[in-house]
């Protein structure tokens, strides 16, 4: 059965353990069906799947991983999430919609704001007071995006698709 496709940003072992564990500590822990992660698009048509696997071959294939860096913390309003800071990822994401113009849904033609949300759905005040505490003990640090991938998305936990790698 065929599937919306889920499009991500991969992070390198050591920032995906960090993020993981915020996520845990974090994330009510009856929702935490995932693993931290950066979604670059919450919904491409399964049509699209072949001609998205070549393009982030393309964007992928002999491309050192770009720069990025763990930039801030963020209110979701019911939530928190780090924000990253990468303009490389920025404009593949770009490159992306605009192969796909036509074929987005609403939130994926909006304004994209890159971030790994470590806390979602709990009160208002529940993440105003984990706001105010991770801004307290932030520091700014790299992150390395290690890659791309794909997921199938059928309600509950992602179905692998594809993994793309930079090389370096």
């Amino acid at each position: 059965m065929q599937a919306p496709i889920i499009v991500t940003a991969l992070f390198a072992a050591a920032d995906q353990a960090f993020l993981d564990s915020q996520r845990r500590a974090f994330f009510p822990p009856e929702r935490n069906q995932l693993a931290a992660h950066l979604t670059m698009f919450h919904h491409l048509p399964p049509s699209g799947a072949a001609e998205l696997r070549q393009r982030l071959v393309a964007e992928t294939r002999g491309v050192a991983p770009p720069r990025a860096r763990l930039a801030g913390v963020i209110s979701l309003g019911r939530g928190v999430a780090y924000r990253i800071e990468c303009p490389a990822l920025e404009a593949i994401r770009g490159r992306l919609a605009d192969s796909f113009r036509g074929l987005l849904t609403p939130q994926d033609q909006a304004g994209w704001r890159a971030h790994v949300t470590v806390q979602n759905k709990v009160d208002p005040g529940e993440a105003r007071a984990l706001i105010e505490r991770l801004k307290a003990e932030f520091v700014a640090r790299p992150v390395v995006i290690a890659g791309l991938a794909t997921y199938w998305y059928r309600g509950g936990p992602w179905e692998p698709l594809s993994r793309h790698l930079f090389d370096g």
